[in-house]
Parts: structure tokens; C-alpha cells; sequence
């Protein structure tokens, strides 16, 4: 319909016009119209902010711009908007966060990742890298050489190394050639360290270096020779150079080894005490003057006076508690006109170990009971004095061997050595030791049987000979082997009818 014409009239006042914010009279109507900064909408009633965008909450993360009667949302340079039409993400993520990528962030739509320069991969936290070779990106450790394995590595060594228990570092195959070692004889390679030995006849001093004659420690020796008749005076002249050679090969004095004598025969006689001397030169002096008794051949006597005198400290002996090994040098050639096991026994329970030497018609069975056990050690028998050198030197061997297990063998509360050697193993075994001297030049063998159970379990021989001689001729060998035999077979009846 037409607008009614009004004219004259102040149409606006006379009817509902429906203007938002002005109406405006016109010649026969009305027109609305709007205040400064806004502009009418279509429907020529309402109207609307020129700029929307700062007339609502238009929500814009960046930049709000008008369009007609609305606005839309845009993002700034290098950066794009999100689907919500109202927030922002960069073109590029990994420049506006702090995204710890180590070498290279790479964007992916809203986020990123990180990537690794060549040869380098990333490590589980995704951000971090480290170099493909394993052992150029860690600490690894190893002192020569790093394997990389996959994730892992190991450790190795160069040639002539190999690798200790931590796994990371090295130490020289031999040891010895590696290390300023400083041992005085022989450096011997022990895993990763070394420890130094000396040669026979020799042990480490106490810096565990240097070397002393294993006869250089304490000791407390006492010689029991044979003065007897049947012995001659040639052959003690023979006895006391084999005391002197001994003497020799001890350190003499106070704090070492200190030395006595006794000569036997009819009666004993001290030829020094323990604490007499403290010289080899005023010993073997003392020893080259000894005068030779020349009658009967009172073994246990001697053995006696032995354990009841020589080792007491009135004569010199170091009290028990010292652990100071003592050891006595019985030396024999003939049966002895008394008892002698009493005072052996006795000498041995007291912690003394005795070295028993028989020449010539010493009998076996005198020596079993004389020397220590296992007899094998303590025990030298030759034919006859020219064998004397010999068991020198084997004397010495043991008696160095015996010192060095002293600390072992000894029983620190009583200060007596413990016996070693083949025990009988209850009521029902016997042992049964043999001695035949055959025909073989200065040669002594013992056999020892085991019997138990009516069956022979073990054999044993040891034999010393001269070293310049033929040790046995065939028929010495037959003689002995038919000994042998019969001799078994009287003790094995005489084990069984025992049963």
C-alpha cells in the first residue's frame, strides 16, 4: 500500500513508525535513520554498528573484521585459522612454542615432532637425539674400546687385554710385563694383579716381594745325632759336616733360628743349648770340635732328654705362644739299646715335628715310630753315608715346606702342630708299613699296604738314590718283587685270622 500522505504533520509522533533509534519526517511520510557510527539495516527500521567487531563479543583469537552487518575472524601474517573460525595456529608450530626438539622440529597440521640431523636418532622422549653409533653420544665408560649394538653397547679391549668384571675397564693379559711389579724372583699373573714367588728353597719376605732362604724365619731346631760305636769316627766326621751343612742354610739368631745339639750314646750329652749360640760360625766351630762318644746307643734316652730339657725355655726354646716352629734332626745308624716310642709319642704330642735320618742297620720300624707323620716326609734312610749329600738337600726342601705351613698347621691356642698325613679310618682298618732295603746302591724304598675289608686299597712308594749310581739292576728289582709278595701275603693272613 502506499505511505499515506500527511502533509503538514509531524508524522513521526503520530503513529508507531518502528525506528530503532531515529525517525525522520518526510513531505507525506517517514524515514528511520541512525545515530553517528551506526547504519541502517535492510529491514529499514533496526540498525547496526558500522564496526560489529567492536560492538560484540565477536571471539577473534587475532583480528576481528566487518563484513555488511557482521564480522569474520583472521589470523595474522604466518598464520592460518583453525576450523572453529575463531583461533589461530601458526603456518609454521615450531616457531611459536617451545617445543625441546633437540635437532629439528618438523610441523604436522596443529602439532609437530621432532627429527634428528643424519646419523643421529631420536631417543624415547621423542624431543632429544643421540648418534646412531651409541658410543659417540654417551658416556659409555669403556677405557679402550666402545661397540655400539643396536640400542646398547659393550665394552672391549685391546689386543693383549682382556676385560675386567665391571666390563668397562682393562687390564694386561700378563699383568707382570705391564706393572713396575717389583718382585725380587719370579712376578706370576692372578686375574687382574699379579703376586710374587721365589724359587725353591725360598719364600716371601714380609713386603711380599723380596725373597729370604725359607730357613731365614724363626725356628727352634735341636740335632739328636748318634754317637754310637758302630757309627766309627769316620762316619761322625761325616755326621758333622752334614750338621754344618745344614747350619748353613739357616739365618742364626735370636729372632731366627736359634740351634742345639745333643750327642748320644751310653749317656746324652748337650753340646750347646738353643740359646748357647747365636752365630753358624760359633756353632759350626762348636760342631767341629764335638768329640765323638764311641759306645752304646741309648736312642730313647736321648729323645728324653730332648723333650724334657733342650725345648724348655731355660735352654733357650721360645714359649709356645710364639707359634715358633720346633723341630728336631734324629739322626741314627743302628738299633737303639732302649725304648724309644715313650719319648717320641711324647715329643710330638708337645708340638714337635722330628725329622729321622737312618744309615746303614737302622731299623725301619725304630724310624716309623721316631718320625713325624706322614713318614714319607720325615723319614731318610740310605744304605750307607755316601748318600749323606743327598738327603741333605731333600732335608732342607721339607723342612722349608714345613715351615712355610707352619701358620696353617699350628693351633694358635696351644701352639702344637696338628698331624696331617693317612689316617686309619676306624677300628676295622689297619695300616701296615714296609721297608725292605734291596740290593740297589744307597737306596732306601717304603711301601705302605692299606688293609681294609680284606682288600687292598692303596699302594704308596717313594724311593731316594744316590745320583751318580744305577738305582736297581734287574735283579734286584726280581729279589725285591718276590719280597714284596710274600710279604703280602703274611701280612694279609695275619689281617684276616686278626678278623
Amino acid at each position: 500500500l502506499p505511505t499515506p500522505r500527511f502533509a503538514d504533520k509531524d508524522v513521526c509522533s503520530s503513529l508507531s513508525h518502528g525506528c530503532e533509534q531515529l525517525c525522520v519526517n518526510t513531505e507525506d511520510s517517514y524515514i528511520c535513520k541512525c545515530h553517528e557510527k551506526f547504519i541502517l539495516k535492510e529491514d529499514g527500521k533496526t540498525c547496526r554498528y558500522k564496526d560489529v567487531c567492536n560492538s560484540v563479543d565477536h571471539g577473534c583469537e587475532h583480528i576481528c573484521v566487518n563484513t555488511d552487518d557482521s564480522y569474520i575472524c583472521k589470523c595474522h601474517e604466518d598464520f592460518i585459522l583453525r576450523e572453529d573460525g575463531k583461533t589461530c595456529r601458526s603456518k609454521n608450530i615450531c616457531k611459536t612454542v617451545s617445543h625441546g626438539c633437540e635437532h629439528v622440529c618438523v610441523p604436522t597440521g596443529d602439532s609437530y615432532t621432532c627429527q634428528c640431523h643424519e646419523g643421529f636418532i631420536l631417543r624415547r622422549d621423542r624431543k632429544t637425539c643421540r648418534n646412531k653409533d651409541l658410543c659417540k653420544s654417551i658416556d659409555h665408560g669403556c677405557e679402550h674400546v666402545c661397540i655400539s649394538n643396536n640400542n646398547s653397547y659393550s665394552c672391549q679391549c685391546h689386543e693383549g687385554f682382556v676385560l675386567r668384571q665391571d666390563g668397562k675397564t682393562c687390564r694386561n693379559k700378563d699383568v707382570c710385563k705391564s706393572v713396575a711389579h717389583g718382585c725380587e724372583h719370579t712376578c706370576v699373573n692372578n686375574d687382574d694383579s699379579y703376586i710374587c714367588k721365589c724359587p725353591e728353597g725360598y719364600v716371601l719376605k714380609e713386603d711380599q716381594k723380596t725373597c729370604r732362604l725359607c730357613t731365614d724365619g724363626p725356628l727352634d731346631l735341636v740335632f739328636v745325632i748318634d754317637g754310637s760305636k758302630s757309627l766309627g769316627e769316620d762316619n761322625f766326621e761325616i755326621v758333622k759336616e752334614f750338621v754344618s751343612g745344614v747350619l748353613d742354610s739357616l739365618e742364626i739368631s735370636p729372632k731366627a733360628a736359634r740351634v742345639g745339639l745333643l750327642q748320644y750314646s751310653t749317656e746324652v750329652r748337650t753340646e750347646f743349648t738353643l740359646r748357647q749360640f747365636s752365630s753358624a760360625k760359633d756353632m759350626k766351630k762348636a760342631v767341629s770340635q764335638m768329640k765323638y762318644m764311641g759306645r752304646g746307643s741309648m736312642t730313647g734316652l736321648a729323645l728324653k732328654q730332648m723333650v724334657e730339657r733342650s725345648f724348655t725355655e731355660a735352654e733357650g726354646a721360645r714359649p709356645f705362644s710364639a707359634n715358633v716352629p720346633r723341630i728336631s734332626i734324629v739322626f741314627t745308624d743302628g738299633r737303639a739299646q732302649d725304648e724309644v716310642s715313650e719319648w717320641a709319642a711324647r715329643a710330638k704330642r708337645n708340638g714337635i715335628v722330628i725329622y729321622a735320618i737312618g744309615i746303614g742297620k737302622a731299623i725301619e720300624e725304630e724310624l716309623l715310630e721316631i718320625a713325624s707323620e706322614p713318614s714319607y716326609k720325615h723319614l731318610f734312610y740310605a744304605e750307607d753315608f755316601t748318600a749323606m749329600e743327598d738327603i741333605s738337600e731333600e732335608l732342607r726342601a721339607r723342612i722349608c715346606e714345613a715351615l712355610r705351613e707352619s701358620a696353617h698347621q699350628q693351633d694358635p691356642a696351644s701352639g702344637r702342630f696338628h698331624k696331617t698325613g693317612l689316617q686309619p679310618s676306624g677300628p676295622e682298618s689297619t695300616t701296615i708299613a714296609i721297608t725292605d732295603v734291596i740290593a740297589c746302591p744307597n737306596l732306601a724304598v717304603h711301601h705302605k699296604y692299606l688293609f681294609e675289608d680284606s682288600h687292598t686299597h692303596s699302594t704308596r712308594t717313594t724311593a731316594k738314590a744316590s745320583k751318580d749310581k744305577d738305582q736297581c739292576k734287574c735283579e734286584n728289582l726280581v729279589m725285591f718283587q718276590n719280597y714284596a709278595t710274600n710279604e703280602v701275603q703274611r701280612l694279609t693272613q695275619r689281617y684276616i685270622l686278626s678278623e
